[in-house]
C-alpha cells in the first residue's frame, strides 16, 4: 500500500486513496480514466488519484520500435514506481506489456476488449481510397513490423516507412506534411480517443493479423497485495482473458517480441476458443500461419478449486475457470510449437539479424 493510503472527505469520514500509474500520453490518460471511473463506481469509498508520467518509450522517438532492443519500452518506469509503492496498480495497453513480468507483478485485470484490428488513416487528399486504390509507391507509414510485413506482402504496389509518436503526433505528420499517403494505427486508440471519423478503413485478418493483446487494456499490480488484486479482478472479461492468455502464450513460447513480426487472430464461439497465428519474414515473403481450437467449456467444480494467486502468463484471473484458462494457454503453446516444427524459428532468426543490421 501507499504511504498516503488514507484522506478525510469532506464529511471527515477517512477515505482510502489509492494511487494509479500511468503514461503521460492523452490516450493513455483516457484508458486510464475509463478504468479509475469503474474501480469508483464498483467503490464509492475510495479516492482515486492518477499519477502519470514518461516511458522509455515516449521519450526515444527519432528511433524505430522494432530497433531499440528494449522489451518493457512502455512499462518499465511505471513498473519502478509500483515496485517503489508509489503507486498501487498500473494501466497499460496489454500488447505494451511483455509476456513475462518481473517477479512480484501480475496482471490482476483485462478489461473487455475494444476492436483489436488495425485501421488505416488516409491523408485527406486521398479521401475514399483504399490501401487497394491507393496509387503505385504510395508511402504508407507505420512503427510495427508485424504490420508492414504483412501489408508489404498483401500490397507490393505500396512502400513502407517508419512513423512515430503518440497518436496525435503521428495523425499531425499525416496532415502537415505530403511525406505519407496514409499511416496505420490501432483501431481501439483512435475510437478510445472519439476520432472514428478519422478511419478509412478497417483491416481484416486476411489483410493484417494484430497484435498480442492489441485493444485490450491491463492493470498491472503488486501480486502480494491481496486487497489491490481483489479489487480489480472484477473489471476481468472472461473472453477477452482467455483469448489473451493463448496469444500470450503463443509469442512466449515462439520468443517473439516487438523486434521480430508476429500476429494472431482470436475468437471464442460456441465454447471454444480458435488461435490464428503467423510468423514473417520482414518483407512478407516468407510466413507460416496456422489454426487451432480448444474447449473453454468448464464444469462448475473447476471453478471452485482456482487458485487465487496462480499466474498464467502473467494474468492473475481467480475467479475465472481455471481449466479454461489452461486450455487457452497450452493451445499457444501448442500452436507455437506446429509453427516452430516448420520452421518458425529460422524466418524469425532471419527476421531479428535482418532487422538488427538495418
Amino acid at each position: 500500500m501507499s504511504e498516503e493510503a488514507n484522506s478525510p472527505d469532506g464529511n471527515g469520514k477517512v477515505c482510502r486513496v489509492i494511487r494509479i500509474g500511468t503514461r503521460k500520453s492523452q490516450l493513455a490518460r483516457i484508458q486510464t480514466d475509463s478504468v479509475a471511473a469503474k474501480l469508483k463506481e464498483l467503490n464509492p469509498d475510495i479516492n482515486l488519484e492518477i499519477v502519470a508520467m514518461s516511458t522509455t518509450g515516449d521519450k526515444i522517438l527519432d528511433t524505430a520500435l522494432s530497433k531499440i532492443g528494449e522489451k518493457s519500452l512502455f512499462t518499465k518506469e511505471l513498473e519502478n514506481a509500483l515496485e517503489r509503492n508509489e503507486v498501487d496498480l498500473v494501466v497499460h495497453s496489454l500488447k505494451d506489456l511483455p509476456t513475462t513480468l518481473p517477479s512480484g507483478f501480475t496482471i490482476g485485470a483485462v478489461l473487455k476488449r475494444e476492436n483489436p484490428h488495425d485501421a488505416v488513416v488516409l491523408h485527406p487528399k486521398h479521401a475514399g481510397k483504399t490501401l487497394e486504390t491507393l496509387p503505385e509507391n504510395s508511402v504508407i507509414g507505420t512503427s510495427s513490423l508485424r504490420r508492414a510485413a504483412q501489408l508489404k506482402k498483401r500490397f507490393s504496389h505500396l512502400e513502407f516507412k517508419d512513423i512515430r509518436g503518440n497518436l496525435n503526433t503521428r495523425l499531425k505528420k499525416l496532415d502537415e506534411k505530403a511525406d505519407f499517403a496514409a499511416i496505420i494505427l490501432a483501431a481501439a486508440g483512435l475510437r478510445r480517443m472519439g476520432w472514428d471519423n478519422r478511419i478509412s478503413q478497417i483491416l481484416g485478418p486476411e489483410d493484417c493479423m494484430y497484435a498480442v493483446g492489441q485493444g485490450a487494456l491491463a492493470v498491472e499490480v503488486r501480486a502480494r497485495d491481496a486487497d489491490i488484486l481483489e479489487m480489480v479482478s472484477v473489471l476481468h472479461d472472461p473472453d477477452t482473458v482467455l483469448r489473451c492468455i493463448a496469444e500470450r502464450a503463443f509469442l512466449r513460447h515462439l520468443e517473439g517480441g516487438c523486434s521480430v513480426p508476429v500476429a494472431v487472430h482470436t475468437e471464442v464461439k460456441d465454447s471454444q476458443l480458435y488461435l490464428t497465428g503467423a510468423v514473417y519474414s520482414l518483407d512478407g515473403s516468407d510466413s507460416l500461419k496456422e489454426t487451432m481450437q480448444t474447449s473453454i467449456a468448464a464444469n462448475d467444480k473447476s471453478i471452485e478449486e482456482v487458485d487465487e494467486q496462480f499466474q498464467r502468463v502473467g494474468v492473475t484471473a481467480g475467479k475465472i475457470s481455471g481449466e479454461a484458462q489452461d486450455r487457452a494457454e497450452r493451445l499457444g503453446i501448442d500452436l507455437a510449437n506446429l509453427l516452430l516444427s516448420k520452421g518458425a524459428k529460422e524466418i524469425l532468426t532471419v527476421a531479428r539479424q535482418l532487422n538488427d543490421a538495418r
